[in-house]
C-alpha cells in the first residue's frame, strides 16, 4: 500500500522497529520469566516511542537449550510464554496501536526434540530420514569433514540409532534442516503461510545465510589469522557450510509467497565475513528479501567515523535495502561495548544510527541507555556465554530483565523476587518510571530522535552520501530527497571541534549543545548536530 507522498510504497522502508526479547520484557504471571501477556501490558510503552513496528523474538515451543532458537514446534506457543490465543490478542492489540508485528522464524535448524528430528534420527528408511543433514563417518570413525560449529567444536554429532553423524551449525541440540530435500522446503513455506494467515506483518529470518550446505560436504579452507582465534570456528573460511548460492533459489520462492500477502516484509540476519556483499546479494531485487542486517555494527567495539563511513559507502548505488542496529540479544549492549558507558556518546551513536539510510532496529532497553549488565558466573544461563566465559556475561549481560521501576525485588518486571536472570542494580536508576516525564532523560531523547526521523522524508527514504567534515573525529553525511536536505554531524573522537557548514544552514536537532559560531559550528565532544541545508 503506497503512502500519499508516492515515493515510499512500503511501510518498512525507513521504519524504526523495536526488538522485544519476550523472556526479559515483562512477566505477567509471577514466574520470573517474561511472557506474551507481559508484552501486551508493555505495548503502550513501545507505542509511546513512536516506532513503526516490533520484532518479537522466538516464543514457540522449545526445550530452551538456546532460549527459543531451538524450536520443537513452529506452530505453537511455548507454555512458558502463553498460548496461541495470547499471541492473537497481542497481534490485535499492537495493530490497534498502529504497530506492525514481525516474528522471528528459525528455519536453518530445529531442536533435537522436534518430532521431525526424532523421526529422522530413528531410522535411515523413515519418511523423514532425509529431512536433516546426515553423513557416514570416515573410515577412521571421525566426522565426514572439518566443519566447525559457531558455538565451538565440530559441526557433527554421532547418532547411534542411525550410525551416522548429523550436522549442526550451533549447539548439538540444534540439528540443521536439509534444504536439498523438497519436502523440507515445502513444509517451511507452509509454516510461513501459518503465521501470515494469523496476520503477522512479516518475518525476521534467523541466520538466513546458513540454510543451505554444500551437497558434496567439501572441507572448508583454512582461514588466515594473525593470532590464535577465540574459537575453532574462526580457523576456517566457511565457504561450504554457510552462505551457499543455492539458498537464493529458496528465498525466491519465499519472495513469491510473500508477494501474495499485501504489506508484509522480510528481514534477514546475515552472519558473514563479507557483510555488505552478502547483505546485498540476499536483498537483490526482484527475488531477494526485502531487507537484511549484518554484524557490522553489532560486532564493533570502537566507535570510529570509519565504522559508519564504511556502512554508507558499502551501500552506495546498491539495488537492495539495508537494515542497521547497534545492539540485539546476541551481543553486549552498545552503551558499554561502543559508547564505553559515556551517556553523551551513547546518545550520539543512537543519533547516528537513526540518521542512516535503511530500516533501523532498536533493541529493548536501548531507549533507556542500559549498559551491559553484570551477571555472576553462577547465575549465567546462556550456553554460548558459559562455554566462552572470559570474565564477562556476554549475551546474558544483554538479556537481563527490563527495569520498569527503580524499587521492588524485580524492578517492576515481575511480581516474583526471583527472575530468570538477575537485574543489575545499575539498571534501576534508569528504569522506565524513573525516566518518564524527564525531558533530559535518554527515554525522552529517544522519542525526540524517532519523531525527527518520522517527520523527515530525507531521513526515511533519501539518498545518503558522505560529506567533508574538515575535522578528524567528525562523521559527516548528507541525507537528501526532493525538497529536503539534511547535513548530519557527529563528534566521535571526544574533543570539541569547529566544523564548517553551508551558509544558511540551521540546526534542527542537537546533542550536547552544538551552536553556530563565526566561520562554522562549534560541535562539542560527543555532540550531534543535524542541520537543514536546503533552501
Amino acid at each position: 500500500m503506497s503512502d500519499p507522498g508516492g515515493d515510499m510504497p512500503q511501510w518498512w522502508r525507513g521504519a524504526v522497529i523495536y526488538q522485544v526479547y519476550p523472556r526479559s520484557f515483562r512477566d505477567s504471571n509471577g514466574d520470573g520469566v517474561g511472557d506474551l501477556r507481559g508484552v501486551i501490558a508493555g505495548l503502550d510503552h513501545i507505542a509511546s516511542l513512536g516506532v513503526d513496528a516490533l520484532w518479537l523474538s522466538p516464543f514457540y515451543r522449545s526445550p530452551m537449550k538456546d532460549f527459543g532458537y531451538d524450536v520443537s514446534d513452529y506452530r505453537d506457543v511455548d507454555p512458558q510464554f502463553g498460548t496461541l490465543a495470547d499471541f492473537d490478542e497481542l497481534l490485535a492489540q499492537a495493530h490497534r496501536r498502529g504497530l506492525k508485528v514481525i516474528v522471528d522464524q528459525v528455519w536453518a535448524h530445529t531442536s533435537d526434540e522436534h518430532a521431525w528430528f526424532k523421526a529422522s534420527a530413528a531410522s535411515r528408511d523413515g519418511e523423514k530420514a532425509d529431512w536433516y543433514v546426515w553423513a557416514d563417518a570416515k573410515p577412521d570413525g571421525s566426522p565426514p569433514n572439518n566443519w566447525q560449529a559457531a558455538f565451538g567444536g565440530p559441526s557433527w554429532t554421532w547418532a547411534p540409532a542411525r550410525r551416522q553423524y548429523y550436522f549442526h551449525n550451533f549447539l548439538v541440540e540444534q540439528p540443521d534442516l536439509n534444504y536439498w530435500n523438497s519436502e523440507v522446503r515445502e513444509e517451511i513455506l507452509n509454516v510461513a503461510h501459518f503465521w501470515l494467515d494469523r496476520g503477522v506483518d512479516g518475518f525476521r529470518l534467523d541466520v538466513v545465510n546458513y540454510i543451505v550446505h554444500d551437497r558434496e560436504l567439501r572441507d572448508n579452507p583454512v582461514a588466515e589469522y594473525s593470532r590464535s582465534p577465540s574459537s575453532p570456528t574462526y580457523f576456517q573460511k566457511h565457504v561450504f557450510d554457510r552462505s551457499r548460492p543455492e539458498a537464493l533459489a529458496f528465498l525466491a520462492r519465499l519472495r513469491h509467497l510473500m508477494d501474495g500477502y499485501p504489506d508484509r516484509m522480510t528481514v534477514g540476519e546475515i552472519v558473514d565475513p563479507a557483510p555488505f556483499e552478502r547483505q546485498q546479494q540476499y536483498t537483490s531485487p526482484p527475488d531477494g528479501l526485502d531487507t537484511a542486517y549484518t554484524f557490522h555494527f553489532l560486532s564493533a567495539r570502537t566507535p570510529t567515523t570509519e565504522l559508519f563511513e564504511r556502512a554508507i559507502e558499502g551501500w552506495s548505488g546498491a539495488a537492495g535495502w539495508p537494515s542497521w542496529s547497534l545492539g540485539n540479544h546476541d551481543v553486549d549492549r552498545y552503551a558499554s561495548r561502543l559508547a564505553r558507558d559515556d551517556p553523551r556518546l551513547t546518545r550520539t551513536l543512537l543519533a547516528a544510527l537513526m540518521c542512516l539510510r535503511g530500516t533501523i532496529f532498536l533493541y529493548q532497553g536501548e531507549e533507556l541507555g542500559l549498559p551491559q549488565a553484570q551477571v555472576p558466573r553462577d547465575l549465567m544461563r546462556d550456553p554460548f556465554a558459559i562455554a566462552a566465559y572470559d570474565g564477562g556475561a556476554f549475551r546474558d549481560g544483554a538479556r537481563t530483565p527490563i527495569p520498569w521501576t527503580a524499587d521492588g525485588p524485580s524492578a517492576g518486571f515481575s511480581a516474583s523476587g526471583e527472575t530468570w536472570l538477575p537485574i543489575d542494580s545499575a539498571h534501576r536508576p534508569l528504569a522506565i518510571a524513573q525516566q518518564e516525564g524527564r525531558e533530559d532523560s535518554m527515554l525522552a531523547f529517544t522519542r525526540r530522535l524517532i519523531a525527527l526521523r518520522r517527520s523527515s522524508r530525507a531521513l526515511q527514504s533519501g539518498e545518503a552520501r558522505l560529506a567533508p567534515a574538515g575535522q578528524d573525529g567528525v562523521l559527516a553525511f548528507e541525507r537528501r530527497t526532493a525538497g529536503e536536505a539534511l547535513l548530519c554531524l557527529f563528534e566521535l573522537g571526544g574533543a570539541d571541534r569547529r566544523v564548517e557548514i553551508p551558509r544558511g544552514a540551521r540546526v534542527v536537532f542537537d546533542v550536547a549543545g552544538a551552536r553556530p559560531a563565526q566561520g562554522g559550528l562549534d560541535l562539542p565532544a560527543f555532540g550531534t548536530a543535524i542541520l537543514r541545508v536546503d533552501g
